[in-house]
C-alpha cells in the first residue's frame, strides 16, 4: 500500500496537469479573467452550487456590480435583489460585507492566501483559489470536488474526528503541489471532482488517475470519500399570511440573520390571528382560504409553510411602514424573495 501511494505522489500532479490541458473546462468566463473581484465572486456562487446553475447569475450581477467597489457601495436589498433564486443568501451578505470591508482598506484584495482568508466569508480555499487565478501564487484548493478525488485516489479513510480528518485532507492536498503550472493543476482538479471522479457513478474510464487510484484498484468509489452520519434532518412548520389588495401583495423584511436573511417574505402569523394581523397593519380582512402547504428543505431541516390567501382592503398602510412593504404584483419577479416564495406568488392568478 505504502508503495502504491508513493507511485501515486510522484505522477499525480502530471496527469491531473496533462488530462486538464486536453480535457478540461476552458471557456468558463472567470477563466477568462484575472481580475481578484470576478474570480472571488465565481467562487462564492459555486459553493455547493453547479456551474450551469451559477452561469447566468454571474453574468447579470457583474453586470449590475462590474467592479469591487460597485458593490461596496450598493445597498444589501439590490444585492439580495440580483442573487435572489441562486440560495444560501447568507454567501451574499457576506460577499457585501467583506467588499465593504476591502474597500474601506486599499480596495483591493491581497494576493496572499492568508491574508484574504482573514476576510470575513472567505475560507482556506476560496482564499487560495484567488490567490492562483489571480495571481499564479502556489496554493492548495480544497473544495468538495478535489476532496473526493484526493480520497479516492489516495484512499483517505476517516479520521476520529471532522477536525482530524480536515487536517489530514489539507496536507496531502499541499503535498501534491506542483512547482509550476498550478493555475492548470488548480483547475484540474476541479474539473476532475466536477466531471469525471463524481459523487455518483464516476467515469473512471476516463479518469487519468485510473492507474494509480487505490480505491479505483480495489473497487471502492462507492464508499469513499467515506461520510459521516449525518442527524436526521428535524421537521419544522410555519404558518404564513398573504395580504393582497389585488394590486399588492404585503411582505415582510427578514431579520438580517437567520433563514433567508435580509430577503422579502410572507409575514409569519397564525391563520386564527389574520383578521387582526390585518387591522393592526391597515387592512380589512374581505376573505381568506388555505392553500396547499409548502415544502422546502434547508442543509439542517425540511420546513413545511402553511400559508393563508387573504384578500384585503389596504385602509391605512398606504405607505411602507418597516418592516412591512407593499410589493406591486407586476415587480414579483425581479424582487429579492425566497424562491418558494417568489414561486408560490408567481402562481397566483392575475389579480390575486
Amino acid at each position: 500500500m505504502a508503495d502504491a501511494r508513493d507511485r501515486a505522489r510522484r505522477t499525480f500532479a502530471g496527469r491531473v496537469i496533462a488530462w486538464q490541458a486536453e480535457h478540461g473546462r476552458h471557456d468558463l468566463p472567470w477563466q477568462q479573467t484575472r481580475d481578484p473581484y470576478r474570480i472571488w465572486l465565481s467562487e462564492i456562487m459555486l459553493q455547493q452550487t453547479q456551474v450551469r446553475t451559477v452561469l447566468p447569475y454571474y453574468q447579470s450581477f457583474l453586470i449590475r456590480f462590474p467592479t469591487l467597489e460597485a458593490l461596496a457601495a450598493a445597498p444589501l436589498d439590490s444585492v439580495l435583489e440580483r442573487w435572489s433564486g441562486l440560495g444560501y443568501y447568507a454567501r451574499a451578505r457576506h460577499l457585501h460585507r467583506c467588499a465593504q470591508v476591502v474597500a474601506a482598506g486599499d480596495g483591493r484584495l491581497s494576493a496572499d492566501a492568508e491574508e484574504n482568508a482573514r476576510l470575513p466569508g472567505i475560507g482556506r480555499s476560496t482564499a487560495a483559489a484567488i490567490s492562483v487565478f489571480a495571481f499564479g501564487r502556489r496554493a492548495a484548493i480544497l473544495d468538495g470536488n478535489v476532496k473526493r478525488v484526493l480520497a479516492r485516489c489516495f484512499a483517505a479513510e476517516a479520521a476520529a474526528t471532522a477536525a482530524q480528518d480536515e487536517r489530514q485532507m489539507w496536507a496531502l492536498a499541499e503535498s501534491l503541489l506542483p512547482a509550476s503550472d498550478i493555475e492548470r493543476y488548480s483547475q484540474g482538479m476541479m474539473d476532475l471532482g466536477a466531471t469525471v471522479c463524481t459523487r455518483h457513478q464516476p467515469r473512471c474510464e476516463l479518469c487519468p488517475l485510473h492507474e494509480i487510484c487505490l480505491a479505483c484498484r480495489d473497487g471502492r468509489q462507492a464508499e469513499l470519500p467515506r461520510r459521516r452520519a449525518r442527524r436526521v434532518p428535524a421537521r419544522r412548520l410555519c404558518s404564513l399570511l398573504l395580504l393582497s389588495d389585488g394590486r399588492r401583495i404585503l411582505l415582510e423584511r427578514r431579520p438580517p440573520v437567520g433563514i433567508w436573511g435580509g430577503l422579502l417574505s410572507l409575514p409569519e402569523a397564525s391563520a386564527d390571528s389574520a383578521t387582526a394581523f390585518a387591522e393592526r397593519h391597515g387592512c380589512r380582512l374581505l376573505s381568506s382560504r388555505a392553500l396547499t402547504p409548502i415544502e422546502h428543505s434547508f442543509t439542517h431541516f425540511h420546513l413545511t409553510m402553511q400559508v393563508l390567501h387573504c384578500q384585503v382592503e389596504a385602509l391605512g398602510l398606504q405607505a411602507n411602514q418597516a418592516p412591512l412593504e407593499w410589493l406591486p404584483v407586476d415587480e414579483v419577479a425581479a424582487a429579492a424573495l425566497p424562491a418558494p416564495i417568489k414561486k408560490l406568488l408567481l402562481a397566483l392568478p392575475r389579480g390575486g
